[in-house]
Formats: C-alpha cells, sequence, structure tokens
C-alpha cells in the first residue's frame, strides 16, 4: 500500500497531472459561463428575433415521452461556442509557439553567420600573421648577410 501511495505521490507532482486538474476546473468553471451566456443572453435574443420563441419550452408530446428539442438546440450552441472558444485558444498558442521558433531559427541563423564571421577574420589573421612573420625572416637574413 506504502508503495502505491509514493507512486501517486510521484504521479501528482508531476507538472502534467497538475496542468490536467487546473485545466478540468478551469474548463468547468468556464463552461459555466458559456452556458449562461447561451442560456442568458444568446437564446433569449434569438427568440426575439424569430417571434418571442423560449427555447427552452419546446418540446414534442409523443405519447406518454415528452421530447425536449429545444433544451438540445440551446446545448448544440452551448457545444459551439465553447468548441470555438478553445480552438481561438489552440490556434493563439500554435501561433505563438510558431512566432517562438521562426524567432529562435532566426537567432540561430544570426549567431551561426557571426561565427562564420570570426572564423573567416581569424583565418585572414592566421594569413596575415604568418606572411609577417616571413616577411621578419627574410628581413632578417637579409640583415645578417
Amino acid at each position: 500500500m506504502k508503495k502505491i501511495l509514493n507512486e501517486f505521490k510521484k504521479f501528482i507532482s508531476k507538472g502534467n497531472a497538475l496542468d490536467l486538474a487546473v485545466g478540468v476546473v478551469v474548463g468547468g468553471a468556464f463552461s459555466k459561463i458559456v452556458s449562461s451566456l447561451v442560456n442568458d443572453v444568446i437564446m433569449p435574443l434569438i427568440g426575439v428575433i424569430i417571434g418571442g420563441i423560449d427555447f427552452t419550452n419546446l418540446s414534442l408530446k409523443v405519447g406518454e415521452a415528452t421530447v425536449n428539442y429545444g433544451m438540445f438546440i440551446q446545448n448544440i450552441i452551448d457545444f459551439l461556442i465553447i468548441s470555438f472558444c478553445i480552438f481561438l485558444v489552440v490556434k493563439t498558442l500554435n501561433t505563438l509557439n510558431d512566432m517562438t521558433k521562426k524567432k529562435l531559427a532566426k537567432e540561430e541563423k544570426v549567431e551561426k553567420k557571426e561565427e562564420e564571421k570570426v572564423s573567416e577574420e581569424i583565418l585572414l589573421l592566421r594569413e596575415i600573421n604568418n606572411s609577417l612573420k616571413k616577411q621578419n625572416k627574410n628581413a632578417k637574413k637579409v640583415k645578417n648577410s
């Protein structure tokens, strides 16, 4: 039992599990906000526009059963709004991620060019140094002769 508890502690302390828990809580709260937006703002306005219909009370009686298709319509609109909001969040995060990757790639490219430039300068300086050494040796030979 103690081993299982230790494994659970390791699992729950990982970032992914905590992120998931936070996501579920925030998602639940967000769902309530969107449901209120649909039920209390959007659907009444749609009802007024199409002739004062209250969607929550739309139903169809089939024998003893009642089909509440008005609530179903509200739930579809609720789902579409939540899905669209999640899409916008994911799209924004993906765009930010792409921008970050492009910026990093550009910085790496600049660094690589700078390294190449430094390497070329070092090679040139070495050539100049070697030429000066040769000239210095030749000057000493001429002087000693």
